[in-house]
């Protein structure tokens, strides 16, 4: 028997407010709360808690025979219990039908796999014991942020216990080989890697309401026939993509409601596929090769690499900065600032500091509040320095005290920024353009 799974990911960050060079030392509130509340509340109304209904319902009318699976950060279900309680009894209810599991991923939906394995391990089973706290259940199977991969990532989240993960079947990683059968990873083989088929997937998450596509407009029995035609051998069709297309990136005027449920029907009318959890498909099938990615990859842009979120100087050194505070994290026990350590990892904060353009260049739009990625850079490294000195000064270092400390860690960075601005290449989004007043102002702070 075929199968189709369906995963759905659910993630908000905790949005930062506009914090300048002035308010370094000054204040410490660094997160949006009014936007953040504004936000969840919005897309709950939008795609949340109709989408769950809509699961449910399908749930009823069709009882076991419909089966999908979540990941839901640490960072939504704390805004989620803060701005949007009701979005969490959605879910609730849908763990009590059994026909909905819990996946895995990092608790901050952070870029730690990259960084360092212990710490990426510690996210995971904070991650874990908030599901089970929650919905129930420890979940089997795991997602890193934003599907990233390669063989240490795999062969750590083996060592974490998990028995399978799911990442992106990217063609340069596959070749000529399907993503519609199961894989293993080459340094633990017990570990199976289910794959994203990404043409499909995007099909529905980003094309589905474009007039422009010749494909559209994309009906059910459309869908289902193009998935019917997959390769008799393969295994199953794996659909990822986030939650929020239903309501939100794609509109309920769109007709996505009513084209999802009319998809599911229509595949549970046919004997060819059925629905599964991304648990049952790992019980259920077998891998059929080994899946060598020595080159970290992920789900995002047409690359399917990691430069979405490290891809130019920016963004590296706000990952170098933020990281080197690791090590004093761990010795510190003031729960304040250890929250705002969580919400600050998360990659969407990387995301927006991006570069890239041409065809990916409206995606990324679409996700950025900011003007400009270096608009989103500077914003977020002063975040960053005044959260560095009170972290230092937890930890009883040393830390700028006086006029003149403070006016040479500003010059200091001020030097950096426009380092950074010699290297990004004119014209990628206006990342290069530094205002005179934003010069000025730092010039201004400095001399003080």
């Amino acid at each position: 028997m075929q199968h189709i799974s369906l995963y759905f990911q659910v993630h908000q960050p905790f949005r930062l407010k506009r914090y300048r060079f002035f308010d370094i030392g000054e204040s410490h509130e660094y997160f949006d709360n009014h936007e953040n509340k504004y936000q969840v509340q919005k897309i709950a109304k939008r795609c949340y808690l109709p989408a769950n209904k809509m699961i449910l319902d399908l749930i009823k009318k069709h009882g076991d025979k419909f089966k999908v699976s979540f990941s839901i950060s640490g960072m939504a279900l704390e805004q989620f219990e803060m701005y949007a309680p009701e979005v969490i009894t959605s879910f609730q209810e849908l763990a009590k039908t059994s026909n909905v599991e819990f996946i895995g991923e990092t608790y901050s939906h952070s870029l730690i796999s990259l960084n360092n394995k212990e710490d990426f391990k510690a996210q995971i089973k904070e991650h874990s014991d908030k599901i089970k706290s929650l919905f129930g259940e420890k979940p089997e199977v795991f997602r890193n942020t934003e599907l990233i991969y390669d063989n240490m990532i795999g062969e750590t989240v083996a060592e974490a216990g998990f028995k399978a993960m799911i990442t992106e079947g990217a063609k340069h990683i596959l070749g000529w080989k399907s993503p519609n059968n199961l894989y293993f990873n080459v340094l633990r083989p017990e570990l199976k890697l289910i794959l994203k088929n990404y043409k499909l997937s995007d099909d529905l998450a980003f094309r589905f309401s474009n007039r422009n596509w010749k494909e559209w407009p994309l009906t059910a029995e459309k869908y289902y026939k193009w998935i019917s035609e997959v390769d008799k051998n393969d295994e199953v069709v794996n659909l990822f993509m986030d939650y929020e297309t239903f309501g939100e990136h794609q509109r309920e005027e769109t007709g996505i409601f009513k084209f999802f449920k009319g998809f599911v029907d229509e595949t549970i009318s046919h004997s060819q596929f059925e629905f599964a959890t991304t648990t049952q498909v790992a019980k259920k099938h077998q891998p059929v090769a080994p899946l060598n990615v020595q080159h970290t990859i992920s789900w995002a842009d047409e690359e399917r690499d990691i430069t979405a979120w490290l891809g130019n100087e920016m963004q590296k050194e706000a990952f170098d900065k933020l990281y080197e505070l690791s090590e004093m994290i761990k010795h510190i026990k003031n729960d304040e600032l250890l929250n705002v350590w969580k919400r600050i990892q998360s990659s969407d904060h990387f995301y927006y500091m991006s570069t890239k353009i041409l065809s990916d260049g409206m995606v990324h739009d679409y996700f950025n509040p900011y003007q400009s990625s270096f608009d989103a850079f500077i914003n977020y490294m002063n975040v960053l320095n005044d959260f560095a000195i009170r972290v230092k000064r937890e930890y009883d270092l040393k830390v700028p005290e006086s006029p003149e400390d403070i006016k040479n860690m500003i010059t200091e960075f001020e030097a950096k920024i426009q380092l950074l601005k010699n290297k990004i290449t004119p014209g990628n989004n206006g990342s290069n353009k530094v205002t005179k007043k934003k010069t000025k102002a730092v010039t201004k702070k400095a001399k003080k």
